[in-house]
């Protein structure tokens, strides 16, 4: 598995995935809607308990506004826990506020993206995103 996408918008959802596809690269990806199942799937809990021939995501694409776990929430926990915090995470988010942007860089977010408006430069990020972090950015070996 190379991403987990972390979105609870469906049409956005659908998008990054469908931009993801076009390239190649949405071949192996597991979508999930809310933080809490974020964490089930990255720490093999809950149903994804069982499932470990599969391998942790090389790159979290994670929504910032969650429901049951907000992202930066999820972020804090991923980033705490030596055998995750390796992972690349992607704040993709419709956020703007220097808040948000300034806790995700705290809690250790490997970048923040905010989310295009139009369709053709949402498209062109999500694609631009699933290049450089799944083909150009060398991960540590796990």
């Amino acid at each position: 598995m190379e991403i987990l996408l972390v979105e609870d918008n469906p049409h956005d959802a659908d998008l990054t995935i469908r931009s993801l596809k076009k390239q190649n690269l949405g071949n192996r990806l597991v979508h999930v809607e809310d933080g809490v199942a974020a964490l089930d799937f990255v720490f093999r809990r809950g149903k994804y308990a069982l499932e470990t021939e599969v391998q942790r995501p090389k790159v979290i694409l994670l929504d910032i506004k969650l429901p049951k776990l907000d992202g930066l929430e999820v972020l804090k926990e991923i980033k705490s826990h030596p055998e995750t915090q390796a992972i690349p995470v992607v704040m993709l988010t419709s956020s703007r506020e220097d808040p948000d942007i300034q806790s995700a860089y705290r809690h250790g977010a490997n970048s923040y993206v905010v989310k295009p408006v139009d369709f053709d430069s949402f498209r062109e990020a999500v694609t631009a995103l699933g290049m450089y972090w799944l083909l150009v950015n060398q991960n540590p070996n796990p």
